[in-house]
């Protein structure tokens, strides 16, 4: 099989698995948390294995170093850091029913941090138990950046640095995508079960690669070279295709995640600017060009909340215009509409609004205290703030809303 389409395969899963670990680390620098470190590391480490087993970058490594088949050893020894975190990974998603009642993620627990330890130096020994054994089999020659397993399959040493390897590496997808299929069950429908099921898929399809190399391995150990494809195509393609689950698998609900704050932040646009054209003080900053909020691919988060904060303080700043009647109309029309509790007090507030922006517009006096309109969704529960506020932003252009002021200003 051609180098070319080794090169094109593994350096795109590679860097595409890089950019997610760069997100990962982002992210823990962020939020530190031993999680965050462990899945940013469950990443990075095969997805530095696809690109040194590149054939282009296999051979770089060879020559800068002067060491014929090098690039193996690092390409296992990566996929040996994927495996220690997977196991490490596996036992800080077992359920909790299943530890003790520790909760999901929690490393603080003694007996957590024993098994962490334990595990982590298991890895710690294999790793210069692998260098040894990869430096005592002396394959060296040729430079074998596909089919090193089966050319060299024959000698002690390097058998015995394969078989260490692959046995690692299938406990460890095994322990992995058993944790994954349970969590996920455990799970309610969205973003992060889909996350954790390609996981456990991912881990399986790896499996393959496993099973394809022993038997190739076995096969030219025992003297035949007639299962070497095994080796050299359907076990990468196995490799390759639970790569790409496994990261898509720890990027989806981050992606998804970020995609939220992404749309929320500019579903709040309309809002935002009502009350900013009421009281321009509120905002820190003028309000971004269409052009720069539709770029607007950082700091997402905080830049959501910002933009919620503003719109409360420009809410509480327009109270004393918001007409009463307006109000009362729009939970009439709500209702009418069989509008639920979120959708109803959206609606009201939406119209509550723009009577207020319209009353200033006119030069109306403010109501005295006693007479304000007091606006449902003041005391939402800081979880659901920003859905309620994206809900009002949605309703102020709507239908609905149109009939509250037209049904009120019909009444005066």
């Amino acid at each position: 099989m051609s180098e070319h389409l080794f090169n094109a395969v593994y350096l795109a899963v590679g860097s595409a698995a890089w950019l997610v670990a760069v997100l990962k680390f982002r992210a823990w620098r962020r939020d530190p948390s031993p999680g965050l470190l462990v899945v940013a590391a469950a990443v990075a480490a095969p997805a530095t294995s696809f690109l040194l087993a590149a054939p282009v970058l296999y051979r770089l490594v060879d020559r800068v170093t002067g060491v014929g088949n090098l690039a193996t050893l690092l390409v296992y020894l990566g996929i040996t850091g994927f495996s220690a975190a997977a196991v490490v990974l596996a036992l800080i998603w077992t359920p909790p029913a299943d530890r003790a009642g520790a909760p999901a993620w929690d490393v603080s627990a003694a007996g957590t941090r024993r098994s962490v330890r334990r595990r982590l130096a298991a890895f710690a020994v294999l790793a210069p138990v692998m260098a040894v054994l990869f430096a005592a089999g002396g394959a060296t020659a040729p430079e074998t950046p596909l089919t090193f397993d089966t050319e060299f399959a024959r000698l002690p040493a390097i058998a015995c640095f394969l078989a260490l390897y692959q046995g690692q590496f299938a406990f460890a997808l095994a322990d992995i995508g058993r944790v994954c299929l349970r969590h996920a069950a455990r799970l309610p429908a969205g973003w992060l079960r889909r996350g954790i099921r390609l996981l456990a898929y991912g881990s399986v399809t790896a499996c393959g690669y496993v099973l394809c190399k022993i038997v190739a391995i076995a096969a030219a150990a025992a003297g035949t070279d007639r299962l070497a494809w095994l080796s050299t195509g359907l076990g990468p393609a196995f490799a390759a295709a639970g790569a790409v689950q496994i990261t898509a698998g720890f990027a989806g609900p981050a992606g998804a995640a970020w995609a939220r704050r992404r749309r929320d932040y500019r579903a709040l646009r309309p809002l935002w600017d009502l009350v900013y054209r009421a009281d321009r003080r509120l905002a820190l900053e003028a309000p971004p060009t269409a052009w720069r909020e539709r770029l607007a691919l950082r700091d997402l988060e905080w830049r959501t909340v910002r933009r919620g904060l503003e719109i409360r303080d420009g809410q509480l700043t327009l109270r004393p215009w918001i007409d009463p009647a307006v109000v009362r109309a729009g939970a009439r029309v709500a209702e009418r509409a069989g509008l639920d509790d979120p959708e109803r007090a959206a609606l009201v507030v939406a119209a509550g609004l723009r009577s207020a922006v319209a009353a200033l517009r006119e030069g109306r006096p403010p109501l005295p205290r006693e007479e304000q309109a007091v606006l449902p969704g003041l005391d939402t529960d800081p979880a659901d703030e920003r859905a309620h506020l994206v809900g009002v932003a949605r309703r102020l252009a709507g239908p609905l809303t149109d009939e509250a002021l037209a049904t009120a200003a019909a009444a005066r």
